[in-house]
């Protein structure tokens, strides 16, 4: 069996479409409701049952440290500094001394959803043979902001093309995957081949080719991309009505009950 379940949290960019809020802050930091968004991400890795996390960040990574500090009892919370965006494959190798060997979530910061993966991550974990690669699927207006799925006539996922003028569906597919230990040999070999166009797409293609990938749809389940200040609205809208919940979290003294009255 692998090493226990760890999770990378990818926080790192520049954050440029909420400029003017992230010149001095990290886009993570930025206030969602009653907690900075990283605390939604981070509850959703918690309650999964992930307790060792590795979160990737830009030159503002300290705000991040100083907030999440050691993470809470039985955590390790690792942190590591993008200096400057190269890239998925390079931000992901950063993190990579903290958890090779092991079944990886990877969650990319942005992603804000009131759905869970606590039984997929358990199958995960309970897994003798190697799982494969889960993905996360949802019906979308325009999906031509992301990568999407290509389906045979009997449904089933046979291609990702990323950001599409034509989309060949309206499933787009979600910044939060969950990936077997085969992901680093993987990754080494498809980053070999694409080192300056790799998206995590490319990568997710090859468990699609291997017929080791499974595809969770999200049905009504809401799934937001806080890169926009419409969408951090929206995503505050949800938890100020208890649909997002950042618990658990931090809370020191004087925070406010992130889920309660002031």
């Amino acid at each position: 069996m692998p090493e226990p379940m760890k999770a990378i949290l990818v926080a790192g960019g520049h954050g440029s479409r909420l400029l003017p809020f992230t010149r001095y802050m990290h886009k993570a930091m930025l206030p969602l409701y009653r907690r900075p968004v990283i605390d939604f991400a981070l509850g959703f890795i918690r309650r999964a049952g992930i307790q060792d996390i590795t979160i990737i960040g830009n030159r503002f990574i300290g705000q991040i440290a100083q907030h999440v500090g050691v993470g809470l009892p039985g955590e390790n919370i690792h942190y590591v500094i993008e200096e400057e965006p190269q890239g998925v494959a390079y931000a992901l190798s950063l993190a990579r001394p903290h958890v090779e060997g092991s079944r990886l979530m990877v969650y990319f910061s942005d992603n804000i959803t009131t759905a869970d993966l606590i039984e997929e991550v358990d199958m995960w974990k309970k897994s003798e043979d190697a799982p494969g690669c889960l993905l996360l699927g949802r019906s979308v207006d325009d999906p031509r902001a992301f990568g999407v799925g290509v389906f045979d006539e009997n449904g089933k996922l046979t291609d990702i093309v990323e950001k599409p003028t034509n989309p060949p569906s309206n499933i787009a597919i979600g910044g939060i995957y969950l990936y077997d230990e085969r992901f680093w040999d993987l990754l080494d070999e498809v980053s070999a081949t694409e080192s300056e166009g790799f998206s995590i797409s490319d990568l997710n293609r090859i468990y699609i080719a291997m017929g080791d990938v499974h595809l969770k749809d999200l049905g009504d389940q809401e799934w937001l991309d806080c890169g926009t200040p419409d969408a951090l609205l929206r995503a505050a809208e949800l938890a100020k009505d208890g649909l997002l919940s950042p618990e658990p979290c931090n809370i020191r003294p004087g925070d406010p009950d992130p889920m309660g009255s002031e």
